[in-house]
């Protein structure tokens, strides 16, 4: 796991290594181990390296390999490169190192193109052909590891987070309405290649990218998702039977392809704890497990303990718990949102941050729950979409989106206001073939679409700016691909996630599989008040807020007559949303 970044120049002038080395400064974060660069011509590269996998110097970035004509960068975990090492070894190719990078260099070299389709893992890299003079980019097919890029007549820049291409400078930082659009319905979700500045664009998942010298860019789709029931009809117990193989699979993939002793990120909640009794069952010992908590507010409770104790205790875990204050989290929300690749409205990333930053003291490489709700149906508002009548957009944005279009020209100035860009989008996605259902096509479009930015980013940015890996079990992308073709029904049954509960019953506690599902918890930003209340107003009344005109001032008055009680559709604080926006905009934007 790592840090990348890189130039690209189209008007015969060399790379501005000035800009190179800010960027990588940015990113020393996501890889405090090791820092490299590479130039060639109108090409340079940065890296910053995280060791998880060949811990020796061999697997140092950017990697190069003047025999094959190829130099790369990248981030991410590839869990199948010792069997596509073999292969390759099979054909010939021979290896300086035991890194899974360099595995993508001789897979490029053998496959071209194509070779992202051979890789099964999360990654995000580029690679620079010497030979004919052309830069290729790749991210995973679900989005874990994030890849920013932006171009105009002169270069592209690329690089793991927004922050590093402002850093570099030269960035177009306009507001996009339709970024802006898509944040304030989607409670946070500007999905590619849009971002809330016009300047930065970020490259799908499923999606490479090949630019030339002459700055000719051709994107190509490697991977699509479908959502069809299989041809072989199969029963419940066959269908949890599969899932069941496939995510002891997924489990233990990310558990075996590391050099260094791997932990689980314990909330409390059912997929988290799964995740421990499957490596319980796959004979791991003295696991590490950790969880944290935060203040109580009295419509909420702050902390999940008494269940991850529980898992804790049933498998002897090496147990972390903590418990942050309010005042802690009020004092520290502007390092997280600092980290922010983009404006996140979850309250689950101060959390991470929190967490992260002590968990990374322990390990370099945890496994978490991230996919599960969106895989299986977790959330409360698939059954009331199911049972809604109506169109497929007007089912969907019923019970999701946070603001409808006459509530967003309340909250925009007019020059950001315009078409209904979110409904647009939705409706597109919806509308692809692939799914036999309603339910199929919300579950496809979550999974591959608006997972990717929110919980998926947040979980990277959060442990990745203190140096952790996260891995991801249930976004393994071939039990996504099975989970898809299995009956929406099947899934909704329960309550939600009915195969997991199936496949947990007996392994884990009751107590855990039978509770009603929560979420990450911080009440205190979602219940807005005291402290937090003030720090939200200081912002939205602060200079740099009013000159910057976003905001429809009577907008921001009606939510602070009733700031606790002004909720969006999911239960999010519309007041947080505004405050951060803004601040993430001062920090990130206005401070560089």
């Amino acid at each position: 796991m790592c840090g990348i970044c890189g130039e690209l120049r189209f008007d015969g002038a060399s790379p501005d290594l000035g800009a190179l080395g800010r960027m990588l400064e940015v990113l020393v974060p996501r890889g405090p181990d090791h820092g490299g660069s590479y130039t060639d011509g109108a090409l340079a590269f940065g890296h910053r390296r995280l060791s998880i996998i060949d811990l020796s110097e061999r697997g140092n970035q950017p990697m190069v390999d003047p025999e094959l004509g190829l130099a790369l960068v990248f981030n991410g975990t590839i869990y199948n490169h010792p069997e596509l090492r073999r292969e390759l070894e099979g054909r010939g190719y021979r290896f300086f190192s035991g890194s899974d990078t360099e595995v993508i260099l001789k897979a490029f070299h053998a496959w071209g193109e194509r070779c992202p389709e051979r890789l099964h893992g999360m990654f995000a890299f580029a690679v620079w052909d010497l030979r004919n003079r052309r830069l290729f980019l790749a991210r995973d097919r679900l989005g874990i590891k994030p890849l920013y890029y932006s171009q105009d007549g002169a270069r592209l820049r690329f690089a793991s987070g927004s922050q590093a291409l402002l850093e570099g400078g030269g960035i177009d930082t306009a507001l996009d309405p339709v970024g802006l659009h898509h944040q304030f319905t989607l409670h946070g979700v500007v999905p590619a290649p849009t971002t809330v500045l016009r300047g930065i664009r970020k490259l799908a998942p499923g999606t490479t990218l090949c630019v030339d010298l002459e700055g000719r860019v051709e994107h190509r789709r490697y991977w699509e998702l479908h959502a069809r029931r299989p041809a072989e009809a199969l029963s419940e117990n066959e269908w949890i039977g599969r899932i069941h193989d496939g995510l002891r699979r997924a489990v233990e993939r990310r558990l075996q392809i590391a050099d260094v002793p791997v932990g689980v990120l314990l909330s409390g909640g059912l997929d988290s704890s799964l995740l421990v009794g499957l490596l319980a069952e796959a004979g791991v010992e003295e696991l590490l497990t950790f969880s944290v908590g935060f203040e109580d507010q009295p419509e909420e409770r702050g902390s999940e303990f008494e269940f991850s104790d529980a898992v804790a205790e049933r498998f002897r875990t090496r147990h972390h718990r903590y418990s942050i204050p309010n005042d802690e989290v009020l004092t520290r929300l502007p390092d997280a949102i600092r980290h922010m690749a983009e404006p996140m409205f979850g309250r689950d990333s101060v959390a991470f941050y929190l967490l992260a930053e002590r968990v990374s003291q322990e390990v370099k490489v945890v496994q978490s729950g991230q996919g599960a709700d969106e895989v299986f149906g977790g959330y409360f508002w698939y059954p009331q979409m199911e049972a809604e009548e109506g169109g497929d957009l007007e089912r969907f944005a019923r019970h999701y989106f946070d603001r409808d279009h006459p509530e967003m020209a309340r909250l925009l100035a007019p020059e950001y206001t315009g078409a209904d860009h979110t409904s647009e989008l939705v409706a597109r996605l919806l509308a692809e073939p692939g799914a036999d259902t309603f339910m199929d096509r919300v579950l496809r479009m979550d999974v591959t679409t608006l997972i990717v930015d929110d919980p998926v980013k947040r979980v990277d940015n959060m442990t990745m700016a203190w140096g952790l890996e996260a891995r991801v079990p249930f976004l393994d992308h071939e039990l996504v691909e099975l989970a898809m073709q299995m009956p929406p029904e099947l899934k909704l049954m329960s309550g939600g996630k009915h195969p997991l509960k199936a496949i947990a019953r007996g392994l884990l506690p009751d107590s855990v599989i039978d509770r009603p599902k929560g979420y990450f918890p911080v009440p205190a930003l979602r219940y807005v008040r005291g402290a937090f209340l003030e720090f939200m107003r200081e912002v939205l009344d602060s200079r740099a807020c009013r000159e910057r005109g976003l905001f429809r001032r009577e907008y921001i008055d009606w939510l602070l007559e009733a700031p606790d009680q002004r909720l969006t559709r999911i239960r999010g604080s519309k007041l947080w949303q505004l405050a951060l926006l803004e601040y993430w905009l001062q920090i990130n934007v206005d401070g560089r």
